[in-house]
């Protein structure tokens, strides 16, 4: 009885609905296993229709669409090692998140995903059916058994499997990013290697789909925990994994161990990564974005040098009167540092034919917000139109603080179609722009060094809207605003944890009637990278009309 097993990993990067593009991957992970003399190829969860599909797979021709091309897949691979990929698969009327064992021309083994998550961006409980606990399958001389994602967060399905003679656990997965996620992936696969004593095979996807980011990351860990492989975070890798049977049962042998860079890199390179994946997988190769001379606009345009090169960044400058020279000058320094473009495209004759025009309904009435809004929302118009003209996507700049409270102007500078920092506050900006001053890594397409000057990140933020204006005038200063929306947004806390946290009842108070207040405009937003387990959107679902305030809120 051979006592060897070598398992070929491809931590690749499938394109949601691309069956054959998908399937064409697959088999040139096949390939690269066959080649190196593998037993078996694996695929993570759901790369052949991709992930996550939402209500795509309810569509009858979809579904048949896959399950045939993992038929065909399986035809195509028949001499050479066994390939493991995930898809969709029926049982009579019943739909299934499936993983499939393709071995001499057919589908060997199926093992369907038993626990279907439901929460946070998840809500497989709407598409899929669970499948019953599926039972181990032989590949050459080893028994592997293969809880499916979410099956692998409990303890039953990976203890049957070993019950019915798994000797290895291979657990496919298709597990989006949030920060710090890696500690609590480690934490439920070690409970399962201890659990049932057999070495365990963490096989993630890589890749942006819309605000989802699959951060890879994929690991294997022999019996008591102990890690014996690292793959990659963020990217595409291929990994060779030898298991020796020995006294004890199998195990796998010392492999790579990649460097896991700590939150804020991660953070910075999933942002990288959502953007240029979803340039590319909706068919986009250049961006534009208005380039204020702020913070935000900054990161931005440094983001979007990294994801695409700086020669495919537009930045275009939209003065008023209200445009300071050293807003000016400081767009034009981080322009300059990236070798981006940038444009001027003054709103002075715009904005006095729009005043022009309103003069007569406006008379008599004081200049308000009003008249701010005007400014951004033909900025938003100007944006784009460049963006039609040229086929740019407009990217939009919105911090998570001001997307929080509403401090974006609907039709203005909310225009555009993705926002790659909307899941980042305002104070993680600032330490963002400073960790990438100092830091270079090769994925970065962007130059290295100072790209954005410390007074971009050091003067007072402000909309320059009008004459002197502060983002303080309007808001708490963003360190306490900060604190306060983590505990209302990311912590779902009350007014009361606001106070006990040592803040003011009624600023909290505000912030949380702001927070309400602004659903139908965050209903309206952009796209944008998901870097924490709150970001807005899928992970936190409000109604857009809602009187609903918290009561502790009021003074006794």
């Amino acid at each position: 009885m051979a006592d060897r097993f070598r398992l070929t990993l491809a931590q690749f990067n499938p394109t949601l609905g691309d069956l054959d593009g998908n399937a064409a991957r697959a088999r040139e992970a096949w390939k690269t296993g066959k080649a190196a003399g593998a037993d078996m190829v694996a695929l993570p969860e759901m790369f052949i229709p991709g992930y996550n599909p939402q209500d795509l797979v309810l569509r009858p021709a979809f579904q048949a669409a896959a399950i045939e091309t993992v038929q065909r897949l399986a035809r195509e691979c028949a001499e050479g090692p066994a390939l493991g990929v995930g898809g969709l698969w029926l049982e009579g009327a019943e739909l299934h998140n499936a993983w499939f064992v393709l071995k001499e021309g057919r589908i060997a083994a199926v093992a369907l995903k038993h626990h279907l998550p439901n929460y946070l961006v998840f809500d497989e409980m709407r598409t899929f059916r669970p499948g019953p606990i599926s039972g181990p399958y032989a590949v050459g001389p080893v028994r592997l058994g293969s809880p499916v994602c979410e099956d692998a967060w409990y303890p039953d399905v990976a203890e049957t499997l070993a019950e019915t003679g798994a000797e290895i656990l291979l657990v496919p997965n298709g597990s989006p990013y949030y920060r710090d996620k890696r500690d609590v992936r480690l934490n439920h696969m070690v409970a399962r290697v201890v659990e049932t004593g057999l070495p365990l095979v963490y096989l993630n996807l890589v890749g942006g789909q819309d605000d989802q980011v699959f951060d890879g990351g994929s690991f294997v860990l022999n019996p008591g925990g102990r890690l014996a492989v690292q793959m990659p975070v963020m990217e595409e890798a291929i990994a060779q994994v030898d298991f020796r049977r020995g006294d004890n049962g199998w195990q796998a042998e010392e492999g790579g161990r990649t460097h896991i860079p700590d939150a804020m890199e991660q953070d910075y390179h999933a942002c990288v990564l959502a953007l240029r994946d979803y340039l590319a997988k909706s068919g986009f190769s250049k961006v534009l974005l208005g380039l204020s001379g702020g913070v935000d606009s900054a990161i931005v345009a440094v983001i979007a040098a990294d994801a695409v090169g700086a020669e495919n960044v537009r930045c275009v400058m939209l003065p008023s009167e209200y445009t300071s020279a050293l807003s000016l000058e400081d767009a034009a320094a981080v322009a300059r540092n990236l070798g981006a473009r940038l444009d001027e495209v003054p709103i002075s004759g715009p904005r006095a034919a729009v005043t022009e025009a309103l003069a007569p309904l406006f008379e008599g009435l004081a200049p308000d917000v009003t008249e701010e809004n005007v400014q951004s929302r033909l900025r938003g118009l100007l944006l784009m139109a460049l963006s039609n003209k040229f086929g740019e996507m407009l990217l939009t700049t919105g911090n998570k603080s001001e997307v929080a409270v509403g401090y974006a102007t609907i039709y203005g500078d909310m225009a555009g179609g993705y926002n790659p920092i909307k899941d980042l506050y305002k104070t993680r900006v600032f330490d963002l722009c400073r960790w990438r001053n100092a830091h270079h890594r090769p994925w970065m397409k962007g130059p290295g060094g100072t790209v954005i000057p410390e007074r971009v990140i050091a003067k007072p933020p402000s909309a320059e809207l009008a004459e002197d204006q502060k983002d303080s005038d309007s808001l708490p200063p963003y360190e306490r605003l900060d604190e306060l929306l983590e505990i209302l947004v990311d912590r779902d806390g009350s007014i009361e944890d606001c106070v006990a946290a040592g803040h003011d009842r009624a600023e909290a108070a505000r912030v949380e009637h702001l927070v309400y207040l602004s659903e139908y405009k965050r209903f309206q937003s952009a796209p944008g990278a998901r870097l924490s387990n709150r970001a807005f959107w899928l992970d936190r679902r409000y109604p857009i009309v809602n009187r609903w305030r918290d009561a502790a809120r009021r003074e006794d």
